[in-house]
């Protein structure tokens, strides 16, 4: 299964509207990373955009029309290099060469059908001691349309996530649930609306007034359940 391929090019310029919810996980992910960064499943790069102060950027997704898009977006940016991979293809193993102190991976492990052996290959190019920085959907009682349509393969839990961390050489560095708002919005779309996409007004909305409010609150305590799950893990 293609890393990001349930992912269109039209999907990815529609969430690029969600500013906010991009800086949200910046901010998240960013202090936990080093100075050179793999980013697994960087689509057309509305994130990786947040990236490039960084010394090295390796940014690899398993569509070629998403790794052309991104190249003519930055291509004047001479840390970024941009491949078209598969992170849980043998093909992977090869970016140790890149010697990645950090992977970033966001909202992407949940689209890979055999998700140990895509952890398996992050532990394994990293440098020792390097970290990957995981966002996942949480939860599988919130699956529902919306999560088969993107090609969500499951959702996970605090304890799920650990445990495959563990299988695949990885240490557990942190790991906390957040968008608490987000995971009754979801579970309403899931069971109640059936919705199999989320419309441009909903991500709108959602982006300039629920994210301010929800970045803020949770930066000062972290809700007991979220629509996602924030993940440190250490080789």
């Amino acid at each position: 299964m293609a890393a990001t391929a349930a992912y269109t090019v039209e999907d990815q310029e529609r969430m690029t509207r969600a500013t906010n919810y991009f800086s949200w996980q910046h901010r998240l992910a960013a202090r936990r990373l080093g100075r050179r960064v793999l980013e697994i499943g960087c689509g057309i790069g509305n994130f990786t955009s947040l990236l490039l102060d960084r010394e090295a950027v390796l940014a690899i997704d398993a569509e070629p029309s998403c790794i052309e898009k991104l190249r003519a977006r930055f291509a004047d940016q001479l840390n970024l290099q941009a491949i078209t991979c598969d992170a849980a293809s043998p093909q992977f193993r090869s970016l140790v060469e890149f010697k990645p102190d950090s992977c970033v991976c966001l909202n992407v492990l949940e689209h890979i059908e055999d998700d140990r052996e895509a952890l398996r290959g992050m532990a394994e190019v990293l440098v020792p001691g390097g970290v990957a920085v995981l966002i996942v959907p949480a939860f599988p009682a919130l699956y529902g349309p919306i999560d088969e349509l993107l090609g969500h393969h499951r959702r996970y839990t605090r304890a799920s996530i650990a445990a495959l961390a563990k299988s695949a050489g990885f240490r557990l560095r942190e790991a906390h649930y957040f968008n608490a708002i987000g995971f009754f919005g979801w579970w309403i779309n899931a069971h109640v609306l059936k919705r199999r996409a989320q419309s441009a007004a909903q991500i709108e909305f959602f982006d300039r007034y629920v994210v301010p409010f929800s970045s803020r609150a949770e930066k000062l305590l972290h809700p007991p359940f979220g629509q996602s799950l924030f993940v440190v893990l250490e080789t």
